[in-house]
């Protein structure tokens, strides 16, 4: 929604692929018992001992499975909006990518999310698309990785899709998700700085951003998500709609799968020179990290019903 979604929305490409440890959060410890270049050291420990990733206070309270059915509705519009928004910034990627390479990997992100299911390596494309076509393109089954080359289009594999099902059965129609209007100012300024600095044309400031990005969506918010949702399930009332899992299930289990790499390819990265200002690369990713923290803050104020200005925030 990076997603991606992260995207999902991922929770979702200038280095092959950007994808970068999500530090020692919820028992997920990629990178951090490795030996690291000294560059790649200072990123790590200068991302994961950001407030947003060391502690997600929204996330923490919903995983508690308190939440009402307006404040769901809430966190379904704004992210949403993330999601679809993310296609303007992983666009933007793409063209501002300075390789062949970092342009094809920024695609595959961006196929993915509108619609071109994964081909795993061992399966031929015939066999591909029976099987996905036979579950529906359910978000449960398909495939989170191998490449869109070979893959299989449908709308019904769109990951905004998936958020649009979770919306329907909370009677949300198609034109109340994903548009700008329907963003919170700390929503659209997240979207926003997605696409300014992680779809920048500054090469060590598009690295910085992918770098805090991926590390962000593997600190474990899928996570508390998704046990806030199954509880949230356990508590429905007999015949009601149970919420569906699949677009968070998903992007939990894109995002664990991108994590056994991220730390290899910042390495690569820096061994090829693509870092080129380390200072660029580390404003890149602390501001992007500020964003995804006003995103979340944003939708903590919403659910306890408190004003909140990104405006006054940035006037402090």
């Amino acid at each position: 929604m990076i997603s991606a979604t992260l995207l999902a929305f991922a929770p979702c490409a200038l280095l092959p692929a950007p994808r970068v440890s999500p530090g020692a959060v919820r028992g997920r410890a990629v990178g951090a018992s490795a030996v690291h270049s000294p560059l790649a050291a200072k990123a790590l420990d200068h991302v994961s001992s950001h407030p947003v990733v060391e502690h997600n206070p929204y996330c923490d309270w919903f995983s508690k499975g308190e939440a009402t059915e307006e404040q769901v509705k809430d966190l379904v519009v704004q992210f949403s909006v993330f999601s679809n928004l993310f296609l303007l910034a992983q666009l933007n990627k793409v063209i501002n990518s300075p390789t062949l390479e970092g342009a094809r990997e920024g695609k595959e992100i961006l196929a993915n999310e509108i619609g071109v299911v994964f081909k795993p390596q061992e399966k031929k494309t015939a066999e591909l698309a029976r099987e996905a076509a036979e579950k529906g393109f359910d978000p449960n089954v398909v495939s989170v990785t191998g490449s869109v080359e070979g893959g299989v289009f449908s709308h019904r594999a769109a990951h905004f899709e998936w958020l649009c099902d979770v919306g329907k059965d909370m009677g949300l129609t198609f034109d109340e998700l994903g548009k700008r209007r329907h963003g919170s100012e700390a929503t659209l300024h997240f979207c926003d700085a997605l696409y300014r600095i992680y779809g920048s044309e500054d090469l060590s400031t598009a690295l910085g951003a992918s770098f805090a990005i991926e590390h962000w969506a593997n600190a474990g918010f899928w996570d508390e998500l998704i046990e806030g949702f199954e509880k949230l399930n356990g508590k429905r009332p007999s015949g009601a709609k149970k919420f569906r899992m699949g677009f968070w299930r998903f992007h939990q289990a894109l995002e664990a799968q991108h994590a056994a790499h991220t730390m290899d390819e910042l390495e690569e990265a820096i061994t090829e020179g693509l870092i080129t200002d380390e200072l660029r690369f580390q404003q890149a990713a602390r501001e992007m990290l500020d964003a995804c923290a006003i995103f979340w803050e944003g939708l903590d104020a919403s659910r306890q019903g408190r004003p909140y200005s990104v405006t006054t925030l940035k006037a402090r």
